[in-house]
């Protein structure tokens, strides 16, 4: 959509918000349906906080997250680098990812997404990606397509039409949270559900 980029992403926005309001009505209609648990919260003593503990706080969140979040992250990267750069006999596959262990896998799932419109096997590579991070999508398809992000857009055009691009967008938009939030939901919730 390069006439109207801004348009689009803030459609999708509004849409993920949309979406995220009806999805939690239902769970209060169904899931959650039932009497409320009388909230009480007892309210500490409000007194400034020192430099010291707000540091050592920040320190402790921070540090958790990285040491959880990048552990994650980094085993979810290098099992897709692994995919993406050899083949089923482990030689090294070609630079754009072709005779890959990735591309095998992309066909194999990409008649699943067929009927959306992107059944491309490197929409559905992409898509595998963006388990490590949503943003790996865009990346991935660049490195498939053998194009630099500036040049991105012209391909795609021919790989996509507006409506199947839209379709592809909101798939991205709802489907499951990369990695890293799903390990933080978990240690989150106790394990207690499911991102």
């Amino acid at each position: 959509f390069p006439k109207y980029r801004a348009l689009v992403m803030l459609g999708l926005y509004v849409f993920g918000m949309v979406i995220g309001v009806l999805v939690a009505l239902a769970f209060k209609r169904t899931k959650f349906k039932g009497n409320p648990v009388p909230f009480v919260m007892e309210l500490p003593n409000y007194r400034f906080p020192s430099a010291k503990s707000v540091g050592l706080l920040m320190w402790d969140k921070a540090k958790d997250f990285l040491v959880r979040a990048f552990t994650v992250i980094f085993l979810a990267t290098l099992v897709i680098w692994f995919f993406q750069t050899f083949d089923y006999k482990l030689n090294v596959a070609a630079a754009s990812g072709e005779q890959s262990l990735l591309e095998l896998v992309g066909r194999l799932i990409a008649p699943i997404f067929a009927p959306l419109g992107f059944g491309d096997w490197r929409a559905s590579t992409a898509l595998i990606a963006g388990f490590t991070a949503k943003e790996s999508v865009v990346s991935t398809l660049g490195v498939l397509l053998g194009v630099g992000s500036g040049d991105l857009t012209d391909v795609l055009g021919t790989m996509f039409t507006p409506l199947t691009a839209i379709s592809f967008l909101t798939f991205v938009l709802l489907y499951t949270p990369c990695v890293a939030a799903i390990a933080t939901v978990k240690k989150e919730t106790n394990g207690r559900t499911a991102a």
